[in-house]
């Protein structure tokens, strides 16, 4: 629990409760008018693990590091960073924000408490369906890399390749067998999970650490590789090639904020969630960094090899046949906990809004089990919708590719749903009170002064984050030129949730606990 210099809170009212009593964080979580349903178990690690899984730089950085030098040549590394800097200063404003409410479901809680029921219930909208095609996506993901590491892998047909039909398929059954496999941990409880992913994280670790020492040991050129603009360097208006080369690293830096997913299952979270919030993102970020860097020095070259062979190409040359498919055996590892990770997080998403009745069958969905402490229907309905949305790929992965980009458009608005109202709230005063501490007794994470310029940057830096995600460009969302209508992808797709969360929205419904918005 939390106190501050202030008077005490009033039951019924959402503002961060009084007098601390070290251990007793169901106590806390009364105060906020719920009772204590899932397991609390989770530790630092797992916490932190959740974050990290789901951002998965091993899996992503994979799938993705073509696409950033294609566009943008070896030059495009400096998008890391910048990509990095500004999703920190979000990753602070849900620091803070985490330490005072730490309730499952955490984009929707956090949006509706600072921005009310509206704002609050389309931001986890937006979330929701953002996590269930991520998922999907991270799913299909096994087809680049189990049929590399063993052709028995591919079991329909013989063309592995995900744009041919076998391959097409193929990802559809690889994908499915791996979301049943993840249900399946989710609903046994949140201890196997946080074990399993736990496990797979320190594997992902490895896997970098080892990725990392292969490049900078095998490395044909110097770090001032990253000034190289490179071939689209040569043509006018290099500053709009970077600019979309910076779609790789917005598209790897999302999901850090899952720790705050899981609040209602961590040990203090009001001190473990926001530190393992802001750990989660750097270490990714860090980790990631090196790898870009490394793969950029090591290449055999940085010509069109690298810009269709990506970051797979460069470690074939490096570590040759064996130990290359050693590594995607981990990528393999990391491909699975990266969808355990997102399945979780929007499980207990799904459970938030349903437990305040926000949702169609919302009493079925947030019945939690007894025996397991987990909500049980929601991990089968997301794993369900993966598998639905995986048949989309089947005989048109140009679709199938928009969509896993659209979602992460909608990750950035349900993340702009809580950082602009947040600003907003600020110049209203908030947080209020004096100085707030957490149930060890010890001062809860804050801005302090610097709350509004941090917050300020944070909402800046995502409206132009959403606004060059959903740019029509035909190389990104249409590369074949077969659809043209496609490069409105971005634009539509988020007025098609927009529409739908309307028809959704439990209009006429009060909700159960209603809030003192800001408080």
């Amino acid at each position: 629990m939390t106190s501050t210099a202030s008077t005490p809170a009033t039951p019924g009212v959402t503002s961060p409760p009084v007098p601390p009593t070290a251990g007793h964080d169901a106590n806390d979580l009364s105060e906020f008018g719920y009772d204590q349903q899932l397991h609390r178990s989770l530790g630092k690690f797992a916490s932190f693990a959740a974050g990290f899984s789901f951002v998965s730089i091993l899996t992503t950085i994979f799938q993705l590091f073509g696409l950033g030098f294609g566009f943008g040549g070896p030059a495009f590394f400096w998008t890391w960073p910048i990509v990095y800097g500004g999703q920190f200063l979000v990753a602070l404003c849900f620091a803070e924000i985490a330490a005072r409410y730490p309730i499952s479901g955490a984009i929707y809680q956090w949006s509706r408490r600072m921005g009310g029921e509206v704002i609050g219930w389309f931001g986890g909208w937006f979330m929701m369906i953002a996590q269930i095609v991520t998922a999907a996506a991270a799913a299909i993901a096994l087809q680049v890399v189990l049929p590399t590491v063993w052709t028995g892998f591919q079991l329909i047909g013989d063309d592995p390749t995900l744009t041919s039909t076998s391959g097409a398929a193929n990802a559809v059954l690889l994908g499915s067998i791996l979301l049943v496999v993840v249900t399946a941990i989710n609903c046994i409880g949140v201890t196997w999970m946080s074990r399993v992913n736990s496990i797979g994280v320190t594997c992902e670790l490895v896997g970098v650490v080892a990725v990392v020492l292969a490049l900078f040991t095998h490395a044909k050129r110097g770090p001032d590789v990253v000034f190289d603009t490179g071939l689209p360097g040569q043509q006018p208006g290099y500053i709009w090639a970077f600019i979309v080369s910076g779609l790789m690293a917005a598209y790897v830096m999302v999901g850090f904020g899952s720790a705050g997913e899981l609040a209602e299952e961590t040990r203090n979270p009001r001190r473990v969630a926001p530190r393992t919030i802001r750990m989660a993102l750097t270490v990714s970020a860090i980790g990631g960094g090196l790898m870009l860097l490394g793969a950029l020095m090591a290449a055999p070259t940085l010509g069109e090899e690298l810009a269709t062979g990506g970051l797979p190409y460069v470690l074939e040359s490096v570590l040759g046949s064996f130990w290359g498919k050693v590594l995607l055996c981990d990528v393999a590892v990391a491909i699975f906990i990266c969808t355990l990770a997102i399945q979780t997080a929007c499980s207990r998403l799904m459970f938030s809004m349903a437990r305040d009745g926000r949702l169609p069958f919302s009493k079925q969905l947030a019945h939690v089990n007894s025996r397991t402490g987990t909500p049980i229907l929601p991990s089968v309905l997301i794993g369900l919708l993966c598998i639905g949305i995986l048949l989309v790929n089947v005989g048109n992965s140009a679709i199938f590719a928009t969509l896993a980009s659209v979602c992460i458009i909608l990750i950035y608005l349900a993340y702009l749903a809580v950082t602009a109202p947040m600003l907003y709230r600020r110049f209203q005063g908030w947080p209020r009170g004096g100085v707030a501490v957490d149930a060890e007794g010890k001062k809860l994470f804050g801005l302090g002064r610097f709350g509004i310029v941090v917050n300020l940057l944070a909402v800046v830096y995502g409206t132009l984050m959403v606004v060059n995600l959903a740019w029509p460009r035909a190389e990104v969302f249409d590369p074949t030129g077969e659809m043209p209508i496609l490069r409105w992808a971005g634009p539509i797709c988020i007025a098609a949730t927009v529409l739908v969360g309307i028809a959704c929205y439990p209009r006429g419904k009060q909700h159960p606990k209603p809030v003192v918005v800001g408080a």
